[in-house]
């Protein structure tokens, strides 16, 4: 019988990627957004149910996940990849933005996956596979809400693969860095203030250092999330690209003050 995967932030990105690249290997795909009625091109697609479902939004949660048990009878995987990013020197930026980024990136998360996890414990197995990031392991300057949030899902992570494995369900992480994606054009706030001119050489060489950083397709972390929901090993988490790769393992490898002398010399600080 056919598997089924419930995915979040389906829309753009690695989302949409993911969801077409279960479908391709026969799974029944829930892919879920905010806007479905904007989807042109997942709606078409056998065996995809295209739901609305906003991870902040408790009532939508609980819908999509109802219609997307039955239309296939079944949750088997769900990927928790809906996300948002915030950037930018604290001082400037909103308590709005700052209230976003742990809603969408941590409390919504939460929220999906405590609406799923009692029809998992009711069958006593089930994955759920979190998209975290290099920036879960590893914080650059200017993204203390970012990295916050994405620490925040590792820890919550690491504690869940105790819990819920207690009932048979599986909890990974996967890592991604640089994706090639327009993530940072529809899910990413950089807040600046030009009132604060002390941030600037660090807003400059920040943008330029990133800039330098190998992007990854969307497909090769879709292929990521894949490979994490179908091993049945305990193993915890998978970065996914070259840089993530990398700067996960100076910080594994490296003490805090030859890290942070690593990245103030990338970041020209």
């Amino acid at each position: 019988m056919s598997q089924t995967v419930l995915i979040t932030g389906a829309s753009t990105g690695i989302g949409r990627e993911t969801a077409k690249f279960f479908h391709a290997r026969g799974w029944n795909v829930i892919a879920t957004m905010r806007t479905p009625e904007s989807e042109s091109e997942l709606n078409r697609l056998d065996n995809v149910r295209v739901l609305r479902l906003d991870v902040t939004d408790e009532a939508s949660i609980r819908d999509a996940v109802a219609e997307g048990m039955g239309a296939f009878g079944s949750i088997d995987v769900l990927v928790n990849n809906a996300g948002f990013g915030a950037y930018g020197p604290l001082e400037a930026t909103s308590l709005e933005t700052i209230r976003r980024q742990f809603d969408t990136n941590v409390v919504g998360l939460l929220a999906v996956t405590r609406a799923v996890v009692p029809h998992m414990r009711s069958r006593g197995r089930g994955t759920i596979v979190n998209i975290s990031s290099m920036g879960g392991r590893v914080a650059f300057p200017l993204g203390s809400l970012y990295h916050g949030s994405k620490f925040a899902v590792e820890g919550l992570t690491e504690a869940l693969t105790y819990e819920l494995g207690a009932i048979g369900v599986r909890v990974k992480l996967v890592e991604p860095g640089m994706t090639k994606s327009d993530f940072g054009t529809r899910s990413l706030v950089f807040s600046s203030d030009e009132s604060m001119p002390e941030y600037a050489a660090l807003v400059k060489g920040t943008v330029e250092a990133f800039a330098t950083l190998p992007s990854a397709e969307t497909a090769d972390v879709a292929e990521t999330i894949f490979e994490a929901a179908t091993d049945d090993a305990d193993r915890l988490r998978y970065p996914s690209g070259n840089d993530a790769k990398m700067f996960i393992d100076m910080r594994r490898e490296q003490d805090d003050e030859t890290f942070a002398q690593s990245l103030k010399r990338m970041f020209n600080m």
